[in-house]
């Protein structure tokens, strides 16, 4: 449960010297907030991928290339994971028939990442636990709160890159 910024002040005041701000307080609460959720996901992830012999994170990587091959820089940048961490998957994927490398016209030593009949198959596997589980969470939180809080989240994220970028 996530505390106000007035209950959160006066118990930072009562064991810290300093007082933050509103917003400091606010931001702090998004950060531990999203670090529980994404823990959350990450297992959840992982329940749903293991019964097909995959991690969450070969899932993730798997999934992000489905719609088109992508070098494993750019998958790395859309899933916020480092290039490294992302190469490892991608070879243990190539390893086990999941993925292939295939030649980049833009780019010579950029091979591209696509999935392979194997790996399609895994992820539809993985579908109906998925779409089971979203439309328990679609019941529970509301369809139209999902939608607005991911917008918010794009939002959010968005709004962090620009302040990123302008420092």
């Amino acid at each position: 449960m996530v505390t106000s910024p007035n209950a959160e002040r006066q118990e930072q005041t009562a064991s810290s010297p300093h007082v933050s701000t509103d917003e400091q307080l606010l931001m702090s609460g998004i950060a531990k907030t999203t670090y529980r959720l994404n823990g959350r996901m990450l297992s959840i992830a992982e329940d749903l991928a293991g019964p097909v012999g995959l991690t969450g994170a070969w899932w993730q990587v798997l999934a992000s290339v489905l719609r088109e091959p992508m070098p494993v820089a750019d998958i790395a940048r859309f899933i916020g994971n480092s290039r490294q961490a992302v190469q490892r998957i991608a070879d243990r994927l190539v390893k086990d028939g999941l993925i292939e490398f295939h030649d980049n016209p833009a780019h010579a030593r950029a091979k591209l990442l696509a999935p392979t009949e194997k790996g399609r198959s895994a992820v539809r596997a993985i579908a109906p636990a998925h779409v089971e589980l979203a439309n328990r969470l679609a019941t529970a939180f509301g369809k139209g709160k999902l939608a607005r809080l991911l917008t918010m989240m794009e939002d959010l994220e968005i709004a962090l890159e620009d302040i990123a970028s302008s420092t």
